[in-house]
């Protein structure tokens, strides 16, 4: 619970693939409005939430796994449940529908 990290191309297999607990990837651009509105309530979450790991990673900076997870629009967030994208919620969203999203 705490704090969320950023991840790069490098490292998404093992901070979100191989994670031992569900993981919300925030795929995010610096450009993007809607982008900086949703972030701090992913912030929120973060310290809320134990169950999920929350993870950010920059579009513009890592377009092979943007482009490998269909990314066309951001924010997109995708839920990763046992290494494999299990949903997916496209644009910026109030903090209730992304604890109805998770599940919580």
């Amino acid at each position: 619970m705490g704090a969320i990290k950023a991840v790069n191309d490098e490292q998404f297999q093992a901070e979100v693939l191989e994670a031992d607990k569900p993981v919300l990837v925030d795929f995010w651009a610096e450009w993007c409005g809607p982008c900086k509105k949703v972030a701090p309530v992913l912030e929120e979450l973060a310290t809320e939430i134990d169950s999920i790991e929350i993870r950010k990673l920059d579009t513009d900076a890592n377009p092979e796994i943007t482009r490998k997870y269909g990314v066309m629009s951001v924010p997109t967030m995708i839920l990763f449940k046992d290494g494999e994208p299990a949903q997916q919620l496209i644009g910026a969203q109030p903090k209730a529908a992304i604890r109805k999203f998770l599940g919580q």
